[in-house]
């Protein structure tokens, strides 16, 4: 997983503006707020679940790291899905990982 995107993702969880773990990130995208959407690597079902949601909201999908990595970046336990929920920590997400 790449540092800035875990260092902006413990920033963004600092300043409240995420929602982690899929009953979380599922609530919010049903009311369409979040403007990126992060998924693990090793969550087949989350990525198949969150997917095309996202795209219809016209969200970025990063899909990068293990559960373990996301849930340790954002200092929890491990989550298959995180969705920040501010513009410019989505921005720089998105920046970071091309």
């Amino acid at each position: 997983m790449n540092s800035r995107i875990q260092a902006l993702m413990g920033l963004a969880r600092r300043a409240g503006k995420i929602a982690s773990g899929e009953a979380q990130v599922e609530a919010l995208l049903k009311k369409k707020k979040g403007y990126c959407l992060i998924l693990a690597e090793d969550a087949p079902g989350a990525y198949k679940k969150f997917d095309q949601w996202a795209k219809d909201l016209k969200l970025p999908v990063v899909v990068t790291g293990t559960k373990h990595e996301l849930g340790h970046s954002i200092g929890l336990s491990p989550r298959s899905a995180v969705l920040i929920l501010d513009q410019g920590f989505a921005k720089a997400i998105s920046l970071a990982r091309s």
